[in-house]
């Protein structure tokens, strides 16, 4: 069954547009969710929408409102909010691009797949996926939708384009703040290479498969065995691991000589991790000079 679009419109490169679809990327329909349910009956609770003095409402009687002052709103009706006219609500004009490696990851936030949307638009498409890719770079655009105009990004992704919501600059906390207590401290070169050398046995390309929920897997096992009628016993939480860090140096040339869990794909160490570990060896015994006889 096709995806539903969560938006249709046209993606605009200065002159030139074309009819696209936006397509939800994120699936969570796999997700252990819960109801809530009245612990007596079983049943599941039903939520009803109330007014002071009044009592249970009808749905049909609901408007939007936006509050000026205490217990004083601005009352908007459906048709009323259509007003607001806005280029984004139908197009997403990219105005502005810039490199793949200057985004900034905190500010990217949902991705989407997005796909012509006649056989017209498949050129003009392709030239867009093509450009980008040639270039490296994201195009920057607005979006509304959801009652709320959105900042984008559009990018190349295998034979296609994705598109991902990024959020405005005052929708992100200063890190400033929470790294400024941070000690100076002058850092031991071979702790540092040492440490380098850990992660490029680790490093290899981008693989989310290779994790798994591991909470979400528990979960649906307990549900399981709760089902059958297995009383479940909470066990006591086991305390929380200290840093086991008592000598930086030593648990960083034991890790390395344990071959950092690298598993099948460990990688050989690298030119810095080679230096680290030749720093270690002792120094050969010079021979000791020999004496002349004297005649």
């Amino acid at each position: 069954m096709a995806a539903r679009a969560y938006w249709k419109g046209f993606l605009r490169l200065s002159l030139v547009s074309i009819s696209v679809e936006v397509i939800n990327a994120e699936d969570r329909k796999a997700d252990v969710s819960f109801h809530q349910i009245h612990g007596p009956t079983g049943k599941r609770i039903h939520y009803t929408k109330t007014v002071d003095g009044v009592g249970e409402i009808d749905s049909k009687d609901i408007v939007s409102g936006y509050e000026i002052e205490k217990d004083v709103n601005v009352v908007l009706e459906p048709g009323e909010i259509d007003a607001v006219k806005l280029e984004s609500k139908r197009t997403v004009e990219l105005s502005h691009f810039v490199k793949l490696s200057e985004v900034d990851p905190r500010f990217v936030e949902q991705p989407y797949y997005v796909t012509p949307a006649d056989e017209y638009a498949a050129e003009g498409y392709l030239v867009i996926r093509e450009a980008l890719r040639k270039t490296g770079t994201m195009g920057l655009g607005q979006l509304t939708a959801s009652g709320r105009e959105h900042l984008m990004g559009v990018l190349p992704l295998e034979d296609g384009l994705m598109m991902v919501r990024l959020r405005y600059a005052g929708e992100v906390r200063k890190s400033t703040q929470f790294f400024a207590d941070l000690p100076k401290l002058k850092l031991d070169h071979e702790m540092v290479d040492l440490a380098t050398a850990l992660i490029e046995r680790k490093e290899g390309r981008f693989k989310p498969e290779l994790f798994e929920d591991h909470y979400e897997t528990e979960l649906r096992k307990l549900i399981a065995r709760k089902n059958k009628g297995e009383k479940i016993v909470t066990e006591p939480e086991p305390e929380a691991p200290r840093g086991n860090v008592i000598n930086l140096m030593d648990a960083l040339r034991d890790s390395l000589k344990r071959g950092g869990g690298g598993g099948k794909d460990e990688k050989k160490p690298s030119p810095p991790a080679r230096k680290a570990a030749a720093k270690r060896k002792p120094a050969a015994r010079k021979a000791a000079p020999r004496r002349s006889k004297s005649k």
